[in-house]
């Protein structure tokens, strides 16, 4: 404790601060470092294609099919009845809300065509596919663009 000089008979304390400071950055450095190993979802490796990104407003839902072909509803798991009725549920409340359908690459289109319908089902309206960029140098056949022409 640090002492004020002035008056005789009477103490003036101060809270020294340096060992909260101290404590607060440690902290903040073991966040900063387990931040990213918390990250969780279903990991699903989706098509690559040139398109650019959609600005995120709020919440998003996305439905993740894995390549066994589970579907998920953010982290949830569920059937596709589930997620019809899960679905059905949101749109009532919210009848504008999107959701992202997120497939891997593996996965047939029946698949994802079927997840779709059931999205549709639902009464959801704003459906969108989600894709990472192609890798720089990447050959234009594995990731090209949405729209082209098959050459035999």
């Amino acid at each position: 404790m640090a002492f004020e000089s002035g008056q005789r008979g009477q103490f003036a304390s101060q809270i020294n601060v340096t060992p909260l400071v101290d404590v607060m950055l440690v902290l903040l450095v073991i966040f900063m470092v387990t931040a990213p190993m918390i990250q969780q979802g279903v990991e699903v490796s989706v098509p690559r294609v040139k398109a650019s990104a959609l600005p995120g407003k709020e919440e998003q839902f996305v439905v993740s099919i894995t390549r066994n072909q589970e579907i998920y509803l953010n982290d949830t798991k569920l059937g596709l009845d589930q997620l019809t009725e899960k679905l059905q549920a949101i749109a009532l409340a919210r009848p504008d809300r999107e959701v992202f359908v997120r497939a891997d690459e593996e996965v047939p289109y029946g698949t994802v065509i079927r997840t779709m319908a059931a999205i549709k089902a639902a009464g959801i309206e704003n459906v969108g596919m989600v894709t990472e960029m192609p890798q720089a140098g990447a050959d234009a056949a594995a990731g090209g663009s949405l729209g082209g022409s098959a050459k035999p």
